[in-house]
């Protein structure tokens, strides 16, 4: 879980993408519930911006240094599998 701790190193925004309502987006919504106040104590300075669209598939996105982006697809995963993504993102 140390790595938590570093992704304002590497990530200069992360934004969570899904829809309020629906099935395929429960996971990460559940996600966000159980993990945001960590990440955001660990990480006070790195915008976690959550974008709730109606309608949407869930979806991660990672923006780096000289605006790249990265994108990770969210839909049909578990709060582990959305954690190993987050993990990804932020050691790309």
């Amino acid at each position: 879980m140390a790595w938590k701790a570093q992704l304002s190193r590497n990530l200069k925004e992360i934004r969570f993408l899904f829809c309020q309502t629906s099935p395929a987006s429960a996971q990460t919504r559940e996600f966000l519930h159980a993990n945001y106040k960590e990440l955001k104590t660990l990480n006070p300075k790195l915008p976690i911006l959550i974008r709730e669209c109606r309608g949407v598939q869930p979806q991660l996105w990672a923006r780096y240094d000289a605006g790249v982006e990265r994108c990770a697809h969210l839909d049909g995963l578990n709060e582990a599998q959305i954690n190993n993504k987050l993990e990804e993102l932020g050691k790309a």
